[in-house]
């Protein structure tokens, strides 16, 4: 007898399901490994003035819209905006799952890449994405550290004597970034390429006053609406710290976090949370209560619909 083969098709892994129920299977392991978190932070809510709490689910939620608007004022092609819009609310979910950065990177570069821009261009997007999301956080943090500057006690930040070592290891770190940019040849070659294409492309989106308001208004609002989301929540739990301070204290923390490559700076988040609040004035039981209450409303309530929200753009070939 002669053995009947199976259809290339049926042998075939079905790839495509497989991602759209890997999010899902993702979402469940960082929870059971962050339950207690959970547990407390949702604790918190029934204790809560629930106005404030509504305002800060009203700010995280235009946060997506924020970024919706920046990644279309990066790229001179014009995208759907619906589509844009959901896949802004997915790369949230993408984001919590993978180090900070990499998932909504991932699933944005994916997504303009579907559109039709190349790839060269659709990476000098998300570079040019990130910069203007990077100097309008420290810009904004700078500016509010000129017109209130007792607004932190930076001293209560670090322990003593860790501002050298730290101050150090970032020198070193960027010593051997240089190093390998000069030794490593083809490195440095595919860098100045990249660059030039940034570059272009940056000029591109700056001669078009629409794309260039909408690049740096929407980098500055996606900050403003975090701080104020996290402020509400301070209001809703009756933290004694100013909001200006609170907005402060944010800033600090998150661009601190930046350089700790966490899944969505799970854990280290709430850590330089808790201590920018404290450094602010605020009593540590109920600044902790506030971090992990603004982080179940900021990460964990939104983590399942994103998840399901990015299936489903998969499955539909959105991205």
């Amino acid at each position: 007898m002669t053995a009947v083969s199976l259809p290339a098709r049926s042998r075939r892994l079905p790839l495509r399901r497989i991602l759209c129920l890997l999010p899902i299977l993702l979402v469940a392991v960082v929870a059971v490994r962050h339950r207690s978190v959970l547990a407390e932070g949702f604790g918190h809510l029934g204790h809560a003035e629930w106005p404030w709490l509504l305002a800060a689910a009203g700010a995280t939620s235009l946060t997506w819209v924020a970024a919706a608007v920046t990644r279309q004022g990066a790229v001179v092609q014009r995208l759907p905006r619906r589509r844009l819009l959901a896949t802004q609310f997915a790369a949230g979910a993408a984001n919590h799952l993978l180090p900070t950065g990499l998932g909504a990177s991932a699933v944005n570069l994916r997504f303009m890449t579907v559109c039709g821009v190349p790839l060269a261009r659709s990476s000098a997007a998300l570079a040019l994405y990130l910069l203007a999301e990077g100097v309008a956080r420290v810009g904004l943090l700078a500016m509010l550290l000129l017109v209130f500057p007792d607004a932190l006690r930076f001293g209560s930040l670090l322990p003593g004597g860790a501002l050298g070592p730290l101050l150090g290891a970032l020198a070193a770190a960027v010593l051997v970034a240089v190093g390998v940019l000069v030794f490593v040849r083809r490195l440095r070659a595919a860098l100045f390429s990249f660059l030039r294409t940034a570059l272009c492309e940056a000029r591109s989106v700056h001669t078009r006053p629409a794309r260039a308001l909408a690049l740096w208004g929407g980098s500055l609002a996606f900050p403003v609406l975090q701080a104020a989301g996290l402020a509400a929540v301070g209001q809703a739990l009756g933290l004694p710290v100013p909001v200006v301070s609170t907005a402060v204290a944010y800033l600090a923390a998150t661009v601190a976090v930046a350089l700790v490559p966490t899944p969505g700076g799970i854990g280290s988040v709430e850590a330089a949370l808790v201590l920018a609040l404290v450094a602010a004035g605020g009593p540590v039981a109920l600044v902790t209560a506030v971090v992990l209450t603004f982080r179940v409303i900021t990460v964990w309530l939104p983590l399942v619909p994103g998840a399901v929200t990015l299936g489903a753009l998969v499955r539909w070939k959105v991205i």
